[in-house]
């Protein structure tokens, strides 16, 4: 039986306030496994799946999907949909609430939570990079005019201290949080999974060692 109260237990994000939950050290070490992390971000995206269907997406066996969503849910990270399913059929769903890993920078050097940090945060970059590619390289065969006049991908430099960049990530947590409240649990009739990415970070390479227009 899947147990929630260990996500509901945890205490908002302070840095990001649009996140319910920073899960504990057991559901992120349940976590902390390459298939671990696809499997639930394929029920994030896509919504409630079998054993089976997940294998077949994944490109793995029924009995590894199987076998991986049980450790995923003896932590509460994903939960049995029992109004699906038919007989000895099982469907399974990512548990509701959105959340965040720890901040490595608590976490000791070397430690198995810090690795377990490194390891999750690696197939999160790989799996938003690929989705993003795969749309790139592959939305003009798949979606009609309708959809791709108006997915975007914009570029936008600015000069801000760290809290305006504070305010800015805040406020596009309010805007975001209107369209999950408005659409998460109900899906418009017509519309279909859609991913929002966005980055927002100061430059490594700092700035420019000479006089030099910027922007």
């Amino acid at each position: 039986m899947t147990n929630s109260d260990e996500l509901e237990a945890q205490p908002s994000s302070s840095r990001h306030p649009g996140i319910d939950h920073v899960i504990t050290s057991a559901s992120l070490k349940s976590l902390a496994h390459p298939l671990r992390v696809r499997i639930y971000d394929e029920l994030s995206a896509y919504g409630p799946l079998t054993a089976s269907g997940l294998a077949d997406r994944l490109s793995e066996s029924s009995g590894s999907t199987s076998y991986h969503l049980r450790q995923l849910e003896r932590t509460g990270l994903v939960r049995e949909d029992t109004t699906r399913g038919k007989g000895r059929e099982r469907w399974w769903e990512r548990t509701p609430g959105s959340i965040a890993i720890p901040d490595a920078r608590s976490l000791p050097p070397g430690s198995a939570d810090r690795l377990a940090v490194k390891l999750v945060e690696d197939e999160w970059f790989r799996s938003r990079d690929q989705n993003f590619h795969e749309f790139v390289s592959e939305g003009d065969q798949v979606f009609g005019d309708e959809w791709l006049d108006v997915a975007t991908s914009d570029t936008i430099n600015l000069r801000l201290t760290p809290e305006q960049l504070h305010g800015l990530i805040t406020d596009i947590d309010v805007v975001l949080g209107h369209y999950i409240d408005a659409h998460k649990k109900t899906p418009t009739p017509g519309s279909r999974p859609v991913q929002i990415q966005i980055n927002a970070f100061p430059l490594v390479r700092g700035e420019p060692t000479e006089d030099a227009p910027t922007g």
